[in-house]
Parts: C-alpha cells; sequence; structure tokens
C-alpha cells in the first residue's frame, strides 16, 4: 500500500517511566481501513501505545503520525478525527442512554440539526433503541460497551481506538460487540484495537504481538500461524505433568505446551512420531484419550513465538 493510505505510523516510539520500559522502538504503518490489533498479555504495553496514539500521552522517543498529524506537535487535528474507548469509558450511570448521548454529542460540539438524525442511527447501530430510556448504570455490561462505542462514535471519527473494550464481557455479548466493529469495517472506519484475547485477534486484518513493551511479530493473522515450526499434535493423557516430561525428550519434538488438560505437543512428522509419543507414554502406564493431528491457533503461535524470544535473549 503507499503512504497516501498510510493513517497510523509510528517511528522508534517509545515511552520510560522512570526504570521501566513500556514501550520500545515501536515502528508500525497501519492503511485506512484496516482492523488493526495489538495483542498481548497485561503490561505488555498496549495501553500505553493507545495514550501515545491519541496524543494523551507523549512519548519518551521516537515519533508517531495519525490521519498525517504530529501526536507531540499537533494533538487537537488529531482528537478531532479520532475516537478513543478506554477500558473505563466514563458513563454517566445516573443518565439515561439517550442522555449520556446527547452529553458526548455537546462534548463533542455535534451540530443540533445533524445530531438527533446521528443519535438515531448509533442507538439502532448499537442494538440500544428500546432501552434509550434506561439508566447507565442498570444496563448489563455488554450494553454499556455498546452504548460506550456509540459515544466515542457520535463525531463519526475516521479513526477509532479501542483498548481492550470487550474485558469483563460475557461471550455473547464480545460476539455482538464484534458484529459492530465489523460493520464499521465495513464503513471504512480505521480501528486499531488491542486485546487480551487470541480468538479477537482471529478477526482482525493484521495483528502486532506485544510482549514486554516490544513488537515480537506484525503480520496478517495465517501469516503469525505459520510461523510456529512443526505439526502440531492434541492428546488427554491421565497424569498430564509426567506425560508432559515425557513427550519432551522424545526425538522429534520440537515444544510442548499445556491447555487445562490438554497437552499440545509440536513434533517435525506427525507420522514418524506418533507411535514414538504412544508407545512412550503406554510404557510408563499413562492412559491417552483423543490424540489428534490439529492446526495452530493463535495462542499456540504467540506462546510459542514468545518462549523463542524470551530464549532468544537469554544466550
Amino acid at each position: 500500500m503507499n503512504n497516501e493510505q498510510c493513517v497510523i505510523e509510528t517511528r522508534n516510539l517509545g515511552k520510560q517511566f522512570k526504570n521501566l520500559t513500556a514501550v520500545n522502538k515501536l515502528s508500525l504503518s497501519i492503511h485506512k481501513g484496516e482492523i488493526f490489533g495489538l495483542l498481548g498479555p497485561d503490561g505488555a504495553g498496549k495501553t500505553t501505545t493507545i495514550r501515545m496514539l491519541c496524543a494523551i500521552m507523549d512519548p519518551s522517543a521516537g515519533s508517531a503520525r495519525v490521519a498525517d498529524f504530529d501526536t507531540v506537535k499537533e494533538p487537537e487535528e488529531i482528537k478531532k478525527r479520532i475516537g478513543y474507548m478506554p477500558q473505563q469509558f466514563s458513563l454517566y450511570g445516573d443518565l439515561t442512554v439517550l442522555e449520556n448521548l446527547v452529553f458526548f454529542a455537546d462534548v463533542f460540539q455535534v451540530g443540533r440539526q445533524e445530531r438527533e438524525d446521528r443519535i438515531a442511527r448509533l442507538l439502532a447501530f448499537a442494538r440500544l433503541t428500546e432501552f434509550k430510556e434506561r439508566r447507565a448504570a442498570h444496563l448489563s455490561g455488554g450494553m454499556q460497551k455498546k452504548l460506550a462505542l456509540a459515544c466515542t462514535l457520535i463525531h463519526s471519527p475516521e479513526i477509532i481506538f479501542l483498548d481492550e473494550p470487550t474485558t469483563g464481557v460475557d461471550p455473547v455479548s464480545r460476539r455482538e460487540f464484534w458484529d459492530i466493529l465489523t460493520e464499521l469495517h465495513l464503513q471504512g472506519v480505521t480501528l486499531f484495537v488491542s486485546t487480551p484475547y487470541m480468538d479477537e485477534a482471529e478477526r482482525c486484518s493484521r495483528v502486532a504481538l506485544m510482549f514486554e513493551g516490544s513488537i515480537v511479530v506484525c503480520d496478517a493473522p495465517a501469516h503469525i500461524k505459520g510461523l510456529v515450526e512443526g505439526e502440531l499434535l492434541e492428546l488427554r493423557p491421565d497424569r498430564l505433568r509426567e506425560a508432559s516430561r515425557i513427550i519432551e525428550k522424545l526425538a522429534g519434538v520440537l515444544e510442548v505446551q499445556t491447555y487445562g488438560d490438554l497437552l499440545h505437543v509440536f513434533v517435525d512428522d506427525v507420522e514418524q512420531r506418533v507411535s514414538l509419543i504412544q508407545e512412550a507414554l503406554s510404557e510408563a502406564g499413562i492412559v491417552v484419550q483423543g490424540l489428534r493431528q490439529t492446526r495452530p491457533r493463535m495462542e499456540e503461535a504467540f506462546i510459542s513465538l514468545i518462549r523463542k524470544r524470551t530464549e532468544e535473549t537469554q544466550l
């Protein structure tokens, strides 16, 4: 894509808090209309990154441009063009759904002529029309998130930053929220979404995996999953830890990951290694259920890439 389509760009962006490097040499280019995911655990630097891009926080190093404006030199121009939904969005619990939307329309100086139509469209868009007279404090967690998004959209921003927007929300509400984000994506809005949820990363055009302030990899989800070495076997042994220790020592085993009562085993060749694993576990008296070959998900890829990164830094 050419530079004209690049709506968010960072160059060696960094943020230091005393002795802590929250964001380290971050260089990204995000294009118009993308759903860009920033994926990582708590403390990875996702919120700090978003605050710098929203011109709320100045970087300690490097630079960033959003909608072709510098985040340090032209913050007010950026704020006119973006929507920002932080983890704890400041809804007013004693106001109704409709009153919250009117309040944020005032904050963003939305003209009275367009306000009525825009609020009606946002209520329908967020599936909140029938709840418009309900106080925000009396909404479910999922409805509060949708109202927060509607308030973020009241001034029709061209870029939307969402910081872990579905944290603490039930699975059904999470799916409904992402359905709304997909509709925005189809309208050409650029979405920058941070999330700790691996399944949400699968919905993004591209994903950056962030760990300890740095980007480990940035690519389409399918390509990231393709970076994991080997083929994947899934099995359920009755003695999980003992089985894991045995399998890790076998020839051709590249990596073993634990998921609840399951083991995910990466091997160089499934056909060659299945019988070897079965024999080793059988000799130890370990009963195995449901051994099968499967495909790596984003979660396996993330764990594998982080483990590899950690090993490299320790050398």
